[in-house]
């Protein structure tokens, strides 16, 4: 790390002292100054810190992937986890990006998995439950915070308490509109953050506490009670991400003044958001100003040199106009030679098209092989059941009536005996052909058919299976509860057959445009990443296909020694 001193009068600077008090722009000054050719790893990660915190996003993108790439080549994988969350956490920040985040949190789970550090995988639960909360999918949002919030627990982290519960908070405030639960976990992290043994102090994260308490008061239309939190938060002096979130709080207290009646309030906060706003722009222009200044630093040499150029042009002007027939040769060569290479590629193209149309034929018929399979088996079901009740049980009904015959012989006892050995085989018959009216295609419907698939196994004792329903008052179409239920025969099939568990749980919510499935258990769990698409069990391969019929997504979430979640959304 570097550590060199600057003096200035009877004060001695470092990067590290600067640092430390949250002088960013002295960093980057002393940075620019002296420290530009630095190839210290740790020392480039901190200047994109110093960047991000001055909201110089783009800046900082640019040391995060320097620094990223010279922990790679020392194996430093610990450094390359943490440079890997600030990156993904930048792009997370940043509007309309198109570049991919998604594979800097793949590889902090995939150093979580390897290392089996607790600290990552609370890191990669919460992101993954920031995104599915940005993405709207709530239920899946709330399991992985709860996830992350008890291994932080376990790991008695105060700062990823605070973080994770300030989360939750929003996911009640913005997606449950539960803004009384929205309080309840935005105060429990104001009680981690005031504990008495917190080391852990952060004036962005209770400035961040205090707006968001304050949105939630204000969604509640208790706008006095908002307008007190706002104004603690207002209060602070943010050393770093100052004019992002001052820029947030002011648009905030301008809504809540607004919905007050308070009007001349309002107007106040409305502008001193667009007063910001325009800061923020002008920040972005200044960046753009010093990348040009930089591009055209030799403009000065390159003037005193003009007139020396224009001597040398006429030469050239000369030797252009012998050289013009040899251009003209050459040009025609080069269009011949790319209208030639065009006609190429546009064979190609349309030899691809037509192996894409071959591809989607064979997979059409594959799924359509599976539907047929699907219904011959409900058939067969049914045809079975029919033939039990109508032929076995009218048998079974016409030997109990010779039997009755016997009631006046000499040998009641005999008779008696024999009545109940018929009644008994009679009731199982019976028991068996009600299975025709068992199961998804009953009038009882999906949930029935799962809770009562999930008794029948629970009563084995080696397994208990429970069911939760959300939202599922109004019967699905036949077919597709008839699919459901099959994916989740197979799933709990699988959990039986491998998965060791002691216990499982079966979540089936319906969201009004979508149905999601969810199936936990808490056996050995397994590497999903040794799942691909030329390496899949039966079941799964089955359950996939399904699922892609419907349109769906089939999400596997699993660790070694500690269980498998399936989740599966399937749109309406």
């Amino acid at each position: 790390m570097i550590l060199s001193i600057l003096s200035f009068g009877q004060e001695h600077f470092t990067i590290d002292s600067l640092y430390s008090v949250e002088d960013y722009n002295g960093v980057i000054n002393m940075h620019q100054q002296y420290y530009e050719s630095s190839n210290d790893a740790k020392y480039i990660l901190k200047i994109g810190n110093a960047y991000e915190n001055l909201n110089l996003e783009d800046s900082a993108l640019v040391y995060y992937r320097k620094a990223l790439k010279l922990f790679k080549a020392s194996n430093d994988l610990e450094n390359v986890a943490e440079t890997n969350l600030d990156i993904y956490l930048l792009l997370d920040s940043q509007n309309n990006l198109e570049i991919k985040k998604e594979p800097y949190l793949q590889e902090i789970y995939d150093y979580a998995v390897s290392s089996n550090s607790n600290k990552w995988f609370i890191s990669y639960y919460n992101n993954v439950a920031v995104n599915y909360m940005k993405n709207r999918v709530k239920d899946s949002a709330k399991i992985f915070f709860d996830k992350a919030l008890a291994l932080s627990k376990s790991e008695n982290n105060i700062k990823r308490q605070v973080n994770i519960s300030i989360n939750q908070g929003s996911l009640f405030s913005r997606l449950y509109k539960n803004q009384d639960s929205a309080i309840f976990y935005y105060n429990n992290a104001l009680k981690a953050y005031y504990s008495d043994t917190l080391n852990y102090k952060n004036l962005n994260t209770e400035f961040n506490l205090f707006n968001n308490i304050g949105n939630a008061y204000r969604r509640k239309k208790d706008y006095m009670k908002a307008l007190e939190y706002y104004k603690a938060a207002e209060q602070m002096e943010l050393p770093k991400l100052n004019t992002k979130s001052k820029k947030i709080l002011f648009s905030n207290m301008d809504l809540a003044y607004y919905y007050k009646g308070d009007m001349e309030n309002a107007y106040l906060y409305l502008f001193k958001y667009d007063s910001i706003k325009d800061v923020i722009n002008l920040k972005e222009q200044n960046t753009a100003i010093t990348d040009v200044e930089e591009k055209y630093d030799n403009e000065k040499l390159r003037a005193d040199n003009l007139e020396s150029e224009a001597k040398r042009q006429r030469i050239n002007n000369i030797a252009y106009g012998l050289g013009g027939s040899l251009a003209l040769g050459s040009i025609i060569a080069f269009l011949i030679y790319k209208n030639t290479k065009r006609k190429q590629k546009l064979a190609e193209q349309a030899k691809e098209i037509e192996t894409q149309k071959l591809s989607t034929v064979l997979k059409e018929q594959e799924l359509m092989s599976i539907d047929a399979m699907i219904e011959g088996q409900e058939k067969e079901r049914q045809r079975i059941a029919n033939d039990l009740h109508d032929d076995l049980g009218g048998l079974m009904a016409t030997v109990k009536l010779h039997f009755n015959a016997l009631k006046d012989k000499d040998s009641p006892e005999l008779f008696d005996k024999t009545n109940r050995l018929i009644d008994e085989a009679y009731e199982k018959v019976r028991t068996v052909a009600h299975a025709k009216n068992s199961g998804v295609i009953a009038k009882q419907g999906l949930l029935k058919a799962v809770e009562n698939m999930a008794e029948k196994i629970s009563s084995s004792n080696q397994i208990e299976i429970e069911v939760f329903d959300h939202g599922l008052d109004q019967r699905l179409e036949n077919s597709l509860e008839l699919t459901l239920f099959r994916i989740i025969q197979e799933l709990v099939t699988n959990v039986i057959k491998h998965a060791k568990a002691t216990e499982a749980t079966i979540h089936l919510t319906n969201h009004e445009d979508s149905i999601n499935i969810m199936v936990e258990d808490n056996g050995k769990g397994f590497n999903p990443n040794q799942i691909t698409k030329t390496n899949k069990g039966m079941g799964i391969s089955s359950i996939d296909k399904r699922i892609e019929h419907l349109d769906g997504k089939l999400t596997i979430e699993s660790e070694v020694g500690k269980g498998t979640t399936i989740i599966i959304d399937i749109p309406l």
